[in-house]
């Protein structure tokens, strides 16, 4: 056996789905003279915060199917055999109709990445690795000791020294603004248990993504109950002590989650990952840019040429923009509840004929392709993405289940749920005594400004600034950057700095544009103030990857970054 003193003593923060593909990569590599300690914030792994009580109450259903879960030691199938029947029926779940393609209930899902991270931990035990997990541990900041060439990480009051690489998997992360000081102030919904009561008046929540769907779920369970009717269809009651509860939501353009649908790849294929001979080709001949356009042209469209010929021929001679404006018009256009029934109708024949909406599973794919060699767009590129693509994206990609679409149509039907289009200059002030008074105007430009006692904001996962990151030593010793992306002209960086000039920076001729986030490489290392990547520590924590990584959720994605940062590691022997 090696000399422990020969062992690469690693550190990882966060012991949550991220973590939970690091070691699983980790245990798959032929390496096993690696000393492993796991600092967990919470009192239990895998779980992390999606899929845990602080993300989740038993009424919520994740957005993941189990043969879309990247292989792990076991499958959710097979897993779902070994529970006893009082935790299936606890989670509504009967065996003979629950298949790999159903959504898991997320709490049930934080239970099973529990026990992959147990099997995991056992697997690595086995390869005679090493290994602390260390929960209910919260690392407060992270020093390079860059003579000793190793890391020190403060947790609480302990000292741990001697690490060779550090790797951040700290997840979400959700900042508090007025909560807590503003009555009916919320500024996300989570946990969820802190929403789970009675509410005898109209409720605000801002946003339309899946986490204002969780908030809707978790208001209607508390303040009435969903039965089924004769025709199967889904009925809302609510309970006398709530005959005033109501929900209105304000979404931009009234636009609402994309409904799941069947897709052919349940896995991200393996080439959806760019080549980076390709990428550094391509850059060679573009000023060291990647064009968002010929991304947009070779890992979108030119694969629909096979896919869906007719909607190619439709979209062929399109730009990106005219793309998004014709696919955003059709959603805008219409009244939001009649989009939802077509789509959740579109929705139902997809999964019943087994045939994808084509168009929206590559858009998926386009959005998983572009997300890791997003560095390298130019700052307008990126200006283009944020502004145009990611929208449509954010919509699609989103995947709202069956079930949530049809709690939706009742409550809607019920007369307990609104959507109020709103366009970007709608806001709310605090009330003098209690919510906000939400502003907008409607499309015949008449103003409203409503009053609600309780306001919640659901506009899910902030990308946060490096202003904003946890571990002050690595800021205060440069060890970590402000993510920039260079301009690729000079007079649009200067005529943009005339109304942003904080947004801008000039370094020896050139402009940058100041993005969310830390700087990172491609294979996640941080880069310093010096613009020189640590090859010791890693950044795989959601919030802070945003400027560089547009698209950074996702379990595809974990396993995906976890991959890269093993592989660097062992490179670096």
């Amino acid at each position: 056996m090696k000399d422990p003193a020969m062992f690469k003593h690693i550190a990882i923060i966060g012991g949550g789905p991220s973590a939970l593909f690091v070691l699983k990569k980790l245990t798959d590599s032929s390496r096993s003279d690696c000393i492993l300690d796991i600092f967990e914030a919470g009192p239990d792994t895998g779980s992390g915060f999606p899929y845990s009580r602080e993300g989740a109450c038993y009424e919520h259903i994740s957005n993941v199917s189990g043969n879309e879960i990247p292989p792990l030691v076991g499958s959710t199938a097979e897993w779902l055999k070994t529970l006893p029947a009082a935790t299936l029926n606890k989670y509504g779940i009967s065996l003979p109709e629950f298949n790999d393609d159903c959504v898991f209930p997320r709490l049930l899902l934080g239970e099973y990445l529990h026990k992959q991270f147990e099997l995991l931990l056992q697997r690595a035990i086995e390869k005679n690795m090493v290994v602390h997990v260390h929960v209910n541990s919260r690392v407060t900041d992270i020093i390079h000791r860059e003579k000793k060439e190793k890391v020190t990480l403060q947790v609480s009051n302990k000292t741990y020294e001697g690490f060779d690489h550090v790797i951040i998997c700290t997840g979400h992360q959700w900042p508090v603004t007025c909560e807590g000081i503003q009555p009916g102030f919320y500024d996300s919904p989570y946990p969820p248990a802190k929403i789970a009561r009675t509410f005898n008046h109209a409720i605000a929540i801002k946003g339309s993504s899946l986490t204002a769907i969780d908030a809707i779920r978790t208001l209607a369970l508390q303040n009435g109950r969903f039965t089924r009717h004769n025709n199967n269809q889904l009925v809302y009651t609510v309970n006398e002590k709530s005959n005033k509860f109501c929900i209105a939501m304000y979404s931009l353009h009234g636009l609402l989650p994309a409904v799941r649908f069947h897709l052919e790849e349940s896995h991200l294929p393996a080439d959806s990952v760019l080549p980076e001979q390709a990428i550094s080709h391509h850059r060679e001949q573009n000023d060291g840019f990647l064009l968002l356009d010929f991304i947009f042209e070779k890992y979108f469209k030119e694969p629909l040429r096979k896919k869906d010929p007719v909607f190619y021929d439709h979209i062929r001679h399109m730009t990106m923009e005219s793309f998004v404006d014709e696919m955003m018009n059709l959603r805008e256009l219409a009244e939001p509840f009649q989009l939802l029934r077509a789509e959740y109708e579109e929705a139902r024949l997809s999964i019943k004929r087994k045939r994808p909406v084509y168009w929206k599973e590559m858009l998926t794919v386009l959005s998983f392709s572009m997300n890791f060699p997003a560095k390298y767009f130019s700052a307008e590129d990126m200006q283009r993405l944020q502004k145009t693509l990611m929208p449509l994206i954010s919509i699609i990609i989103a995947l709202m289940p069956q079930d949530s679409c049809e709690e939706l149509f009742a409550l809607h039907n019920a007369g307990k749920l609104s959507i109020i289009p709103v366009a970007k200059d709608s806001h709310y002030e605090l009330h003098p005594g209690q919510g906000v008074i939400y502003y907008h105007t409607d499309e015949a430009g008449k103003s409203h400004a409503t009053v609600y006692n309780t306001f919640i904001d659901c506009t899910g996962q902030r990308q946060l600034w490096i202003k904003d990151f946890p571990f002050a030593s690595l800021v205060k010793d440069g060890r970590v950057s402000q993510a920039l992306l260079r301009f690729r002209s000079t007079e649009t960086a200067i005529d943009y700095q005339k109304e942003n000039a904080a947004a801008v920076i000039e370094e020896n001729g050139r402009y940058y544009l100041k993005v969310p986030g830390l700087a990172i490489t491609d294979c996640f290392n941080v880069v310093g103030t010096d613009n020189q990547q640590n090859p010791r520590i890693y950044l795989m924590a959601v919030p802070f990857m945003g400027g560089f990584n547009p698209d950074y959720s996702g379990l595809d994605f974990c396993e995906a970054a976890a991959q890269k940062i093993v592989q660097d590691i062992f490179k670096q022997t």
